[in-house]
């Protein structure tokens, strides 16, 4: 055999004490690397649990972040904003209702983007043209105003009901089918036990509302007011 010559036995026992020598230090080396795969794989896991418990920390550290934004500030400013535009959006739901009922479906309100308490009218007429509720004409200002009226209304719920509404003026605007409509929307209210003062100098409304509290203007420039029925 050309590998392995032929060798007196002492030359055997050296080569097979070498060979052995060598086998031991390969499972020396045999068994450190097992430690070593065993450890990464022991390193692996702890990593895993240390991936996890950071995304978690990122998850509680975005939201304290978010928080902090909102109510960060040292005067309350951030948060009492945030508060109100949370409560403008519930409002504007339901302003939109009554000025669906008011206007015909014509507009309806949202919140100004980019802003925190900021309204702006949509004609549903104009292609959803989107514009300043100060472009407004008195007497859709009027229904407007009417509609946030009632949304307030509505907006404080069962426990805190608005049980009084006072409108000043803003009639003489209208024309004669929403002035109808105004005032049958503010008798349904009426029916429903909301006490409701009008200002008006109109003869339409004067015609419709039975109790009256009526500011007569003197000759000698004061006035007098009468309640019309009583003695």
């Amino acid at each position: 055999n050309k590998r392995y010559p032929m060798m007196d036995q002492a030359h055997l026992r050296s080569h097979l004490e070498t060979l052995e020598i060598e086998y031991n230090q390969m499972l020396v080396q045999l068994g450190g690397i097992q430690s070593t795969l065993e450890a990464q794989e022991a390193l692996q896991k702890q990593a895993q649990v240390l991936l996890k418990q950071i995304e978690q920390q990122k998850t509680e550290t975005l939201r304290w972040s978010q928080l902090n934004e909102v109510i960060g500030s040292a005067t309350g400013s951030v948060f009492r904003k945030f508060a109100q535009s949370l409560t403008l959006q519930q409002l504007i739901f339901h302003a939109n209702r009554h000025l669906a009922r008011l206007q015909g479906g014509r507009y309806f309100l949202q919140k100004k983007a980019e802003t925190e308490l900021e309204l702006e009218i949509v004609d549903r007429f104009q292609a959803d043209f989107t514009r300043s509720i100060n472009t407004l004409s008195g007497g859709e200002t009027f229904l407007t105003s009417l509609a946030l009226a009632l949304g307030l209304a509505d907006l404080a719920g069962k426990k805190t009901q608005i049980q009084t509404l006072f409108i000043d003026e803003g009639f003489g605007a209208l024309d004669e089918n929403t002035l109808d409509l105004a005032i049958s929307t503010l008798e349904t209210l009426q029916a429903r036990g909301v006490l409701i003062g009008v200002i008006s100098h109109m003869r339409e409304m004067k015609e419709r509302i039975s109790t009256q509290i009526q500011v007569i203007r003197q000759q000698d420039g004061f006035s007098t007011v009468i309640v019309p029925g009583n003695n």
